[in-house]
C-alpha cells in the first residue's frame, strides 16, 4: 500500500546523516587542484594550513573518502535546528495549475536564517578542537557572518567578519544579530587593512564584493597569532559540510518513494546548489541514475553562463590560491543587487568541473523577475524567501510552468536556502519599482577577463 505523503517531512532522529558525502571521490575528472600564485604549483598542507584549520585542510584535499563521519559534538548542535523539513508546494502547484510535483527542502529554520550554519559549526569546531583564539570570515549578504557568529559564540570563540560593504548599509539588521553573538563586523572595503587601502585607492566609491571582503578577511587571518580564515562557499570543505542538506533530501524521499526529475539550486560560490545536489549528483556519476540539475544565477553575476574556465585569483586582493572555476575575473565588481550571497565572481571548483564536464546546466535571471517569484511564493506558500534562494524560485516556477504546457507530470526539487526578514529595503525598492536589471555588457565583462592570470595552459 502507498505511503500517504504529507505536507512537510520531517526525519526522525536516528534517520538524520552521521557521514558528509564527498562527490569528488566519485568523480572521474577531479577539480584542478589549488595553486600557489607564486610557484604555479598545487598547494601543500603545509601552505594551506597557515590560513585554514588542520582538519579542514585535510578535508580540502580530499579527493578519495566518499564518505567523512560528522563528529558527535557537531551532529549535537545540528539536532537544535536539523533536519530541515522537506515541503511539498500545494499551494504553489494549485497557484500555478501546473501537473507538477514541487517539493523544496527549507534551510532558514534556524536564528542565521539560511543553511550557513551547518559548515560554519564544523568550521568552528576544528577551529576550537586545534586550540586556536578566533576565526576571520567575509559575508556577502550576512548570512554566513550570522552564523558563524553563532557558531563561534557557542564554542567560545573570538570572529571578526568582514561584510560587503552594500550589504552592510542594506542590511544593518543583520549586522546587529552578529554583534549580539558577540561578532566585529567592519564594512569591506575598509581601512583597517593593506589591501582594503589598496582597493579603495583603485575604485573610490566602491560598493565592495566578496573577492574583497576575502581579501581583507584573509589578511587578518594570517597577520594575528591564533587566528585562522573561515569560507563560507566555494570551497571543497564547506560542499562537504553541506551534503547533509542533500542527504537529508534524498533520505526523505526515498522513505515515500519519490524520485525527482529536476533539481534546482541558486548558485553563488556553490555551497547551497553543492549540498543541495551531493547524494543525487553521486547517483548520476556512478551512472546509477539520472537527474536534470539545474544552477541559478543572477544576470549580473553570470559566473556559469558567461564566465570563463580558468584559473584564477578567489579574491579582489589577489593574496589567496588560484582556482581552477568559471570566474568573471578576480577584479570583477558587481552591480549592488539585492542577492548580496550570489555577489561572487567564481564558483566551486567542484561545481564549475561538472559543469564543464555537461553533469549539470545553469541559467541567469533578472532580479525582477525574481522579485515577482518571491511575492508570488510568499503569498500562497506563506514563507518570505531570501533574495538568493528566489533565484531556485525563479526557475522552479519556470520549469513548472513549461509541465502545464506539456501536460507532463514531472517532480521538482528546489532548495529554499533561507528567509528574507533581514532582506526588506531589496522588497521595497521591487514594490516601489525602483528595482533595475543589470546585465553587465561584454565589454564590461572584459575588464574582468583581461585580469585573469596569464600563463601556460591557463589561456582563455
Amino acid at each position: 500500500m502507498k505511503q500517504e505523503i504529507p505536507y512537510k517531512i520531517y526525519l526522525e532522529e536516528s534517520e538524520m546523516p552521521v557521514s558528509w558525502y564527498n562527490m569528488r571521490a566519485d568523480m572521474k575528472t577531479k577539480p584542478a587542484p589549488l595553486l600557489n600564485p607564486g610557484t604555479l604549483k598545487p598547494m601543500t598542507f603545509e601552505e594551506l594550513s597557515g590560513v585554514f584549520c588542520d582538519e579542514l585542510v585535510a578535508q580540502e584535499l580530499d579527493e578519495d573518502t566518499a564518505f567523512i563521519e560528522i563528529p558527535q559534538e557537531i551532529r549535537n548542535f545540528y539536532k537544535m535546528y536539523r533536519p530541515s523539513p522537506l515541503v511539498r508546494a500545494y499551494c504553489l502547484e494549485e497557484k500555478l495549475q501546473t501537473p507538477a510535483k514541487i517539493y523544496y527542502k527549507f534551510e532558514g529554520n534556524n536564528t542565521s536564517g539560511s543553511h550557513k550554519l551547518n559548515s560554519a559549526i564544523a568550521q568552528a569546531y576544528y577551529a576550537k578542537k586545534q586550540g586556536l583564539k578566533g576565526v576571520t570570515t567575509e559575508t556577502g549578504a550576512g548570512q554566513w557572518g550570522t552564523a558563524l557568529s553563532m557558531a563561534c559564540a557557542y564554542l567560545g570563540l573570538d570572529c571578526k567578519v568582514y561584510m560587503v560593504k552594500v550589504s552592510y548599509e542594506q542590511k544593518p539588521f543583520r549586522r546587529e544579530v552578529m554583534r549580539t553573538y558577540g561578532a566585529s563586523v567592519t564594512p569591506s572595503p575598509s581601512e583597517t587593512t593593506n589591501v582594503g587601502r589598496k582597493i579603495l585607492a583603485e575604485h573610490p566609491g566602491t560598493t565592495g564584493s566578496l573577492g574583497c571582503a576575502i581579501s581583507e578577511a584573509v589578511e587578518v587571518a594570517t597577520t594575528n597569532e591564533g587566528y585562522r580564515y573561515v569560507l563560507g562557499s566555494v570551497l571543497n570543505q564547506v560542499l562537504l559540510h553541506q551534503s547533509v542538506i542533500g542527504l537529508e533530501s534524498k533520505i526523505a524521499m526515498d522513505k515515500y518513494g519519490i524520485t525527482p526529475d529536476i533539481i534546482i539550486g541558486c548558485a553563488g560560490g556553490g555551497s547551497n546548489l553543492g549540498g543541495l545536489i551531493a547524494p543525487f549528483m553521486g547517483e548520476k556519476l556512478r551512472g546509477e541514475k539520472d537527474y536534470r540539475i539545474i544552477a541559478v544565477e543572477p544576470a549580473s553575476c553570470p559566473s556559469f553562463t558567461r564566465g570563463k574556465f580558468a584559473y584564477d585569483f578567489c579574491d579582489t586582493g589577489m593574496i589567496c590560491p588560484l582556482a581552477k572555476m568559471y570566474t568573471l575575473g578576480s577584479g570583477f565588481i558587481p552591480s549592488p543587487n539585492h542577492a548580496g550571497g550570489l555577489r561572487f565572481h567564481g564558483m566551486s571548483t567542484v561545481l564549475s568541473q561538472l559543469y564543464h564536464d555537461g553533469f549539470m546546466e545553469a541559467k541567469a535571471v533578472e532580479q525582477t523577475s525574481v522579485f515577482e517569484a518571491a511575492e508570488m511564493f510568499a503569498r500562497v506558500e506563506g514563507i518570505l524567501p531570501a533574495p538568493e534562494s528566489s533565484h531556485a524560485i525563479r526557475a522552479a516556477i519556470d520549469e513548472a510552468l513549461k509541465c502545464k504546457e506539456t501536460g507532463e507530470e514531472k517532480t521538482i526539487l528546489f532548495g529554499l536556502t533561507g528567509t528574507g526578514y533581514f532582506d526588506m529595503v531589496a522588497y521595497e525598492k521591487f514594490h516601489n519599482g525602483e528595482m533595475n536589471d543589470h546585465i553587465p555588457t561584454d565589454a564590461e565583462l572584459q575588464v574582468g577577463f583581461d585580469g585573469i592570470p596569464k600563463f601556460p595552459g591557463n589561456e582563455i
